[in-house]
């Protein structure tokens, strides 16, 4: 242990590189989950949509599917035989975040949906009696939303950090190039090298924690 707290306070370059590229794979995975996360999300929450039921249990879906499962998938695609393959991103770091993306994505939906189910249906009403055009509209709904949007893009950072299945498979865990904290601790257990996968095991509980409490702050505001 103590080791390991060594590792992160005395400023490993290595150690630290693997924490940097965790926090930027999972970060941009997020902030892309929002383009089609945020739509479906509305989608989702509005009842005169036409097969709103059907879209909302897909989406559930995805959320819960194995993070190897969604590596495979991508894999499938991104290989070299695949139909993106002439794209090169496969062991690469965009290949990590396109999947860390489609794990991403499924849950700001179903957050996002949840947090303006429970909105004041007079919320619409009154955007409609001042005759709010649908772009206005949709901005209003979801700045009310906030504290839900929020909470959704927190999840899904904490979701995608802490995932290895993709990871792995995406990433091939490649020493300065794609190996995140989970990979490293992967590898570092199976070599017996303990320090060091018990100091980005902190470091994942440390994000652990914060994310409760961002969520928990966030709801708390919300209500």
């Amino acid at each position: 242990m103590t080791e390991a707290f060594r590792l992160l306070f005395a400023g490993d370059p290595e150690t630290w590189g693997i924490i940097g590229r965790s926090l930027s794979f999972s970060f941009f995975a997020t902030i892309f989950s929002m383009v089609p996360g945020l739509p479906l999300g509305v989608l989702m929450a509005r009842r005169a949509a036409r097969g709103r039921r059907g879209l909302a249990s897909f989406i559930n879906a995805l959320s819960a599917l194995p993070t190897v499962v969604v590596g495979l998938f991508v894999y499938s695609f991104i290989s070299r035989s695949g139909p993106l393959g002439f794209m090169g991103i496969l062991f690469a770091p965009p290949g990590v975040v396109v999947g860390q993306f489609l794990l991403a994505m499924p849950l700001v939906a179903s957050v996002t949906c949840a947090g303006l189910s429970k909105l004041d249906p007079r919320v619409g009403e009154t955007l409609d009696t001042f005759g709010a055009r649908p772009g206005l509209k949709l901005l209003e709904t979801l700045r009310e939303a906030k504290a839900a949007i929020l909470s959704s893009l927190v999840l899904a950072f904490g979701r995608v950090i802490g995932e290895v299945g993709v990871s792995t498979m995406l990433g091939g865990n490649i020493r300065g190039y794609t190996r995140t904290m989970t990979t490293a601790i992967a590898l570092d257990a199976a070599k017996g090298e303990f320090e060091r996968a018990i100091s980005f095991g902190l470091v994942l509980l440390l994000i652990s924690v914060a994310v409760n409490l961002a969520v928990n702050g966030l709801e708390s505001h919300g209500r």
